[in-house]
C-alpha cells in the first residue's frame, strides 16, 4: 500500500508563513510592530510553527528588511518555534546572531530560478548550499530544515524531473534536515502528481517528516493540500487570508489561507489545535493592514453554519 492510500493523519501541524511569504511581495510596507502583532495573533490562535522573517538583502526584498528587528521581538515561548529563511551562507550567518529557533533553506530545482531567486547558477549549487547550511547549523545546535522549491514546475522551464526533486530530498536529508517541504512555487501541481512526490520522497527519506508547501495561483492549493495529508505529510504551510507571492516568480500568486486549510481539515475530522474563528479574525485584521480584502474563502463565507 502507497502512502496515498493510507488513512489520513488524524492531527496535522500548520506552519504559519504569513508573516515572511505572506508578507514578502506586498508593495505595502509592514512596520515591525504590525509584524510583531501578527505573529502574537497567529500564536493566540493556536499557531505553534511560524515563519517570521527571511534574512535576505533588503535591496531585494524591502519588506524582509527588519529581520532582526522582528525576531529579536517575538515572545520567546518553550511551545512556539519560530523559523527564519536564508538563502546563502551570508543570510545564515546574521541568523546565527538571532535566537531564531529553527533555520529554513530553500532549493530551488530548476537552474533558471536558481539563477533569478538566489543568485546560484544551477540548481545543484543550490542544494549544495542547503545542504552546507543545514551541516553548519546543526554543528551549532540549530535545527535546520529544507524546501524544496518549483517541485511541481518552473515558471522558465517548464517541468521538472521527480526524480531530481527525490535526489534533493536525499542530499539535504543526510545533511541533517529535521524536515523536508514538497514546494509548489507557482501554483502548477495537481494532486495526483502530488501525491506521485510525496510518495517518492517519502520512500526515498524513509521516516522523516515531510511537509507541504503550495501557492493557490490556479486555484488548486487546497485540493493539494489535501493530497498532501493523505499521502501522508505532518506539516502544511499556510497563510493567514491567502497572502503571499514570489518576488521572482510571475504571476505566483498567494498561498493556501490558513483559514481556507483549518475549515477544510477541521470538517474532515483532523485536529490543527487552532482557533478557526481568531483566524478568520486574523484574516480580516490583515487585510485592513494592507487595504485589502482577504482573498480566501472562509474569511468571506465563515466557518460551518450553526
Amino acid at each position: 500500500m502507497t502512502q496515498a492510500e493510507d488513512k489520513p493523519r488524524s492531527r496535522i501541524q500548520i506552519c504559519e508563513v504569513g508573516p515572511r511569504d505572506g508578507l514578502q511581495n506586498e508593495t505595502t510596507m509592514v512596520s515591525t510592530e504590525e509584524k510583531l502583532a501578527l505573529i502574537a495573533r497567529a500564536i493566540d490562535a493556536g499557531i505553534r510553527r511560524l515563519e517570521v522573517a527571511s534574512f535576505v538583502h533588503p535591496k531585494r526584498v524591502p519588506q524582509m528588511a527588519d529581520a532582526e528587528a522582528v525576531v529579536d521581538g517575538v515572545e520567546p515561548r518553550s511551545d512556539v518555534c519560530y523559523i527564519g529563511l536564508v538563502l546563502n551562507m551570508k543570510g545564515y550567518e546574521r541568523a546565527r546572531e538571532t535566537r531564531i529557533n529553527e533555520i529554513g533553506t530553500v532549493v530551488c530545482a530548476t537552474d533558471t530560478f536558481a539563477q533569478k531567486n538566489q543568485g546560484q547558477a544551477t540548481w545543484q549549487e543550490s542544494m549544495e548550499v542547503a545542504a552546507d547550511i543545514i551541516r553548519l547549523a546543526t554543528r551549532d545546535g540549530r535545527s535546520a530544515q529544507a524546501t524544496i522549491g518549483l517541485s511541481c514546475g518552473c515558471p522558465f522551464e517548464g517541468e521538472v524531473d521527480p526524480g531530481r526533486v527525490v535526489e534533493i530530498a536525499k542530499t539535504v536529508a543526510d545533511a541533517g534536515a529535521v524536515d523536508i517541504a514538497i514546494a509548489d512555487t507557482i501554483g502548477v501541481g495537481v494532486p495526483n502528481q502530488v501525491r506521485d512526490l510525496f510518495d517518492r520522497v517519502h520512500d526515498a527519506v524513509g521516516d522523516l517528516p515531510l511537509r507541504a508547501h503550495f501557492h493557490n495561483t490556479r486555484n488548486t492549493g487546497i485540493a493539494n493540500a489535501w493530497a498532501a495529508v493523505e499521502a501522508g505529510a505532518k506539516t502544511i504551510d499556510a497563510s493567514i487570508g491567502g497572502l503571499g507571492g514570489c518576488p521572482f516568480a510571475p504571476r505566483a500568486t498567494g498561498n493556501v489561507a490558513t483559514e481556507d486549510l483549518v475549515y477544510m481539515l477541521g470538517r474532515a475530522g483532523v485536529e490543527t489545535g487552532t482557533d478557526l474563528a481568531k483566524l478568520i479574525e486574523l484574516a480580516h485584521w490583515a487585510g485592513s493592514l494592507l487595504g485589502q480584502p482577504a482573498a480566501s474563502m472562509v474569511s468571506k463565507a465563515g466557518g460551518f453554519p450553526s
